[in-house]
């Protein structure tokens, strides 16, 4: 790819397959599926091809940019549809095609006996084209527009099985919840255009250092609202967990190359705004620190393995967004964990859906056990997708997560301690409840039902867990390797090196001492008692939170959903009784007093001639009293 005429590529291969898949009907349905594979892994070819050609130019020359045509040519605001390719964007290219085109293949096997196998593969090549088309933007309408389309096609992935109510319910809730978060997009960008009179990313860059600190915050607590929505982060995360009910791959996908990375995205984005607005950072801190610590303890009390990971992915969203919030310090942190994430998560829940499929989709981990022995490759492709998680070195998770709890210590003061210490109690709880997950599913006596025969899946699922489990083990070193992410990075968001207030292998050994208490209280928890099949009752009342998701749910429920029903009635009231009461009650007046009036109209001339008379009297009695007066 030595031409930016190209890019169109990108999004446009599995923008083709989807149109292909969704439009030809049954037609494509015995083939459909390797159209689906082809299209994603083309395009990850094609963003290969760009990745070579960058490492060819210099830094200041690996952009590309091309204008396709001119979309919102109006008074006062001019958008081209507009894609631009630079460093942080490729990383995300490579991340959502590469690992994007192995859940493609990953699902040939574990869809197979589905009917509406096409439809799914159709769905899966939208959300790649919709998250390319987010991360390829180069202004905010035409991210904007991807945006929109990943909660199309998320909705759509969501309540894919929508003949089970679970599933349709799910569908509709991440939909309305991710619209809180896009309203405040959509407002962000309407203060873009009043304040700069633009939305590319040069003109609001360019004019941020001249805009005022208030306005800047504004903007930045609102972009954060859209990824709060987008990312799963508090107070917008109730969606996740019921994103679950999606065939296993849709999770992968969700989980690990697209949707909950783009609040990540768009922060990295907007980098020049956030760096200007101290408030605007603070915010993004306290929710990457908050929703870190939330997600892990909720991962505690899931029996339900992929619920147990969707709660793990809350939380290491968090570590990135906490990341993000550090500034200039903690971008390419961010970013580096994003992409580990992207493999060991991914493996993960592609491992959560092998052991599914081997146990008659059967998700509560209390009736697995054992299962190392049948299912070998699902097992150590797990378990090194586990190891990464809770960051054991070498694996990956140990050089990102590392460096945030680093870079969280070296943020300076009270609020560097503050933040540094939620970060290693979260490496802690992380390290507890997915040391349970390893235990509850591959150790311990065997607990499936008897009618279960658990096996390992087809090479057609095991190939791409092998694939991302070396992504697990590799990615980590390669990235910090050299500095070498952070010195591809540097020109879109900068560096900088801040006096921690311990030194790195302080911080280390602090997080290693952690990660093995967690490991070890989970080990006697699990490893070495007796686990009962059905969830216990009798548990603290801290338990019973976390298993109500930490009450989200009813949080949101109190706070806006209940009051917004009352303001809605109150609403519904005024225009019923009194504006709908007003326009009423005068039509009946003047309908009324027509009717009155009609008993007038006799029809009999002597009645209209007396009439005429006493009308004529009365007016000659008016003009003579004036004259007299």
């Amino acid at each position: 790819m030595g031409s930016a005429d190209q890019l169109w590529l990108l999004p446009a291969l599995p923008l083709a397959g989807a149109m292909l898949l969704l439009c030809t009907g049954r037609v494509t349905d015995r083939w459909g599926h390797w159209l689906g594979c082809l299209t994603a892994l083309a395009s990850f070819g094609v963003g290969v091809w760009a990745f070579t050609d960058m490492l060819g130019r210099d830094a200041a020359d690996r952009g590309f940019y091309h204008s396709f045509f001119s979309w919102v040519p109006v008074a006062g605001l001019h958008a081209d549809f507009a894609l631009q390719l630079d460093q942080l964007s490729m990383c995300f290219v490579l991340l959502i095609t590469g690992v994007g085109s192995l859940i493609h293949l990953y699902s040939v096997g574990y869809m197979k006996h589905d009917p509406g196998r096409r439809r799914f593969f159709g769905f899966l090549n939208l959300f790649l084209a919709a998250m390319l088309v987010l991360v390829l933007a180069d202004n905010y309408l035409v991210l904007y527009l991807g945006w929109e389309g990943v909660g199309l096609a998320s909705y759509l992935l969501i309540g894919f099985w929508f003949h089970k109510p679970s599933a349709a319910a799910a569908a509709k809730k991440a939909f309305v919840v991710n619209r809180v978060g896009d309203m405040g997009l959509a407002i962000a960008l309407f203060v873009m255009f009043a304040t700069f009179g633009s939305v590319d990313f040069h003109g609001v860059f360019a004019g941020a250092p001249h805009a005022g600190t208030g306005t800047l915050t504004a903007i930045g607590l609102l972009l954060l609202l859209g990824a709060c929505g987008k990312s799963a982060q508090v107070p917008l995360q109730s969606w996740l967990g019921d994103a679950m009910e999606g065939p296993t791959p849709v999770s992968a996908l969700i989980h690990a190359a697209t949707m909950v990375t783009a609040g990540v995205y768009l922060i990295a984005r907007s980098n020049p705004i956030f760096d200007l607005a101290p408030g605007a950072r603070a915010g993004v801190l306290v929710v990457g620190a908050v929703t870190l610590l939330f997600g892990a303890v909720i991962g505690c009390a899931k029996d339900d393995i992929k619920k147990a990971l969707a709660a793990s992915t809350m939380s290491q969203i968090g570590y990135m967004v906490l990341a993000a919030g550090l500034g200039p310090a903690g971008y390419a942190v961010a970013i580096m964990h994003l992409l580990t994430h992207g493999f060991f998560k991914a493996g993960l829940f592609l491992g959560a859906g092998s052991v599914m499929h081997a146990m008659d989709e059967e998700t509560d981990m209390r009736r697995y056990g054992g299962l190392r022995k049948v299912m070998p490759i699902t097992f150590v492709t797990f378990g090194l997708g586990y190891l990464a998680i809770i960051g054991v070195p070498p694996f990956a998770g140990f050089f990102s997560k590392d460096r945030i709890i680093e870079a969280a210590f070296g943020y300076g003061g009270p609020a560097g301690t503050t933040l540094g210490v939620a970060a290693l109690l979260g490496a802690g709880i992380t390290a507890f409840y997915m040391t349970r997950v390893m235990l509850l599913t591959f150790f311990g006596p065997r607990r499936w039902a008897e009618d279960a025969h658990p096996h390992e899946a087809p090479v057609s699922m095991t190939g791409p867990m092998i694939l991302l489990a070396l992504g697990s083990v590799c990615s980590g070193g390669l990235l910090v390797y050299g500095s070498s992410l952070v010195n591809w990075l540097k020109p879109v968001v900068g560096e900088e090196h801040p006096e921690g207030s311990l030194p790195s292998w302080a911080v280390t050994t602090l997080a290693l001492v952690v990660v093995a208490a967690g490991v070890a209280v989970a080990y006697r928890q699990y490893g070495r008692r007796e686990v009962p099949v059905a969830a216990p009752e009798n548990v603290s009342a801290l338990t019973v939170a976390a298993r109500r998701d930490l009450y989200g749910d009813a949080v949101n429920e109190a706070a806006f959903m209940r009051p917004g029903q009352y303001l809605t009635r109150s609403l519904v009231f005024v225009d019923t009784r009194g504006i709908d009461g007003l326009v009423n009650s005068t039509a009946a007046l003047i309908g009324g007093l027509s009717a009155r009036i009609r008993h007038v109209q006799t029809g009999f001339v002597r009645s209209y001639a007396l009439s005429m008379l006493t009308g004529a009297a009365l007016v000659v009695a008016a003009l003579l009293a004036v004259r007299l007066l």
